[in-house]
């Protein structure tokens, strides 16, 4: 099985294919046009082939391996963190046993729309394709979402300002649901009144929208909203990036709380990089003051807002053009990091060179991870535990803690 999730075959010249919805050891025919492979009949089927359970399966590009029976799929999700830090030059790594979060509890959706001559279709994007999949349901998603995909499809069915497609975000907060809609045309306020009132009906208590990649604006609010983390109320900004499930925000904070050391002086300091609207600055602060950076000016906002009474020092810093230095890093005892999809090979650089003695790194991404991690290897730090997180399932993606120390 490939990284991403797709069947991995040898062609006759000695390459690699790889077919998506294939498993290892079946025998399939598959298409091949140039960059391009489908799956055209599967000729011997593994015996680990399952029906999958959501009927949009083959079609959405939202999961890629519910036809995966589960213990193959999870070992082999789970092998994924220990090979990257193999790769990064750290053998025989102790890795702790999955922890794994419960369908029908992830609580961020980012829906794609289009307008055709047939209808407006919303949902997500069909696999390395821009067409939009009609859903109606989803194995994945609250069900509180899921429940909104039928009206909201027709609020922007009869919106003027959806002209041909556009985004719509969905976070489920404490508060309810919360949208920021993206259009490709103007809102006028028969417009606002719609979404008013579709905010009303459903529950809603704040519409943002925007047009294209724009500054979003309120269209609707009629209400405040929250979300607590770590017994701290927050009030995040319209899409703004949370963790995807409660069970692996909390699996997430319980492994980078234990990879904290032992004993930290009533002085000790820790900076948290990429902090976003605090998830892990909260529970941190419990712990040591904590000096959060973040890049995001409406993230910023929402954790200063609610940080007031807390061990919590906030800093506005764009981390990738601007990595703090070893003369910036050398105050700190720990340094958590959780950064984007990408990694940070430039901060670690800069951590690996300040020598900082304990680094908890939060990671979506194995390959990043890796790359990340073989810079503090050679730098000389070891791995103390390493956790995989399993908070997307049914896809090629791994969440990770791992503990680093001198």
């Amino acid at each position: 099985m490939g990284l991403a999730g797709d069947g991995q075959a040898r062609l006759p010249d000695g390459g690699d294919c790889f077919v998506p919805l294939a498993l290892p050891g079946e025998t399939v025919r598959a298409q091949v046009d140039r960059s391009r492979v489908s799956l055209e009949a599967v000729l011997t089927a593994s015996p680990d082939r399952v029906t999958p359970p959501c009927p949009h399966f083959a079609e959405c590009g939202g999961c890629a391996l519910q036809h995966w029976a589960d213990a193959p799929y999870a070992a082999w999700k789970a092998a994924k963190l220990g090979e990257a830090l193999s790769r990064a030059g750290f053998a025989d790594v102790a890795v702790a046993p999955m922890q794994r979060s419960p369908l029908h509890e992830r609580r961020r959706a980012d829906l794609a729309f289009r307008r055709s001559t047939t209808g407006l279709a919303l949902g997500f994007h069909a696999r390395g394709s821009s067409q939009v999949v009609a859903l109606d349901s989803c194995e994945i998603l609250d069900p509180r979402l899921v429940a909104l995909f039928a009206p909201l499809r027709e609020l922007l069915r009869r919106l003027p300002a959806v002209q041909k497609d556009g985004s719509a975000v969905l976070n489920l907060l404490d508060s309810g649901p919360d949208l920021l809609l993206r259009t490709d045309g103007p809102l006028d306020h028969h417009g606002r009144a719609a979404l008013a009132a579709f905010a009303n009906e459903h529950g809603l208590r704040r519409i943002a929208w925007a047009r294209g990649a724009g500054l979003p604006e309120m269209a609707a609010q009629l209400g405040a909203v929250h979300i607590t983390l770590s017994g701290v109320r927050v009030a995040p900004a319209p899409g703004a990036f949370l963790q995807a499930s409660p069970a692996g925000e909390a699996a997430i904070i319980a492994a980078v709380m234990a990879g904290l050391p032992k004993k930290l002086g009533p002085k000790a300091r820790i900076a948290e990089l990429y902090a976003g609207i605090g998830t892990l600055s909260f529970p941190l602060s419990q712990r040591a003051r904590v000096t959060a950076y973040e890049g995001s000016p409406e993230a910023v906002v929402a954790l200063q807002a609610a940080s007031g009474s807390h061990r919590i020092q906030v800093e506005r810093r764009d981390l990738d053009r601007r990595p703090l230095l070893p003369l910036d890093l050398k105050v700190f005892q720990v340094v958590v990091l959780d950064p984007p999809f990408a990694g940070a090979a430039e901060q670690v650089g800069q951590l690996a060179r300040a020598k900082v003695p304990h680094i908890i790194y939060v990671s979506c991404n194995p390959a990043a991870l890796g790359r990340d991690a073989a810079l503090l290897r050679k730098a000389g730090y070891r791995v103390v535990a390493a956790t995989p997180i399993d908070q997307f399932p049914y896809s090629p993606h791994l969440e990770a803690v791992v503990a680093f120390a001198m």
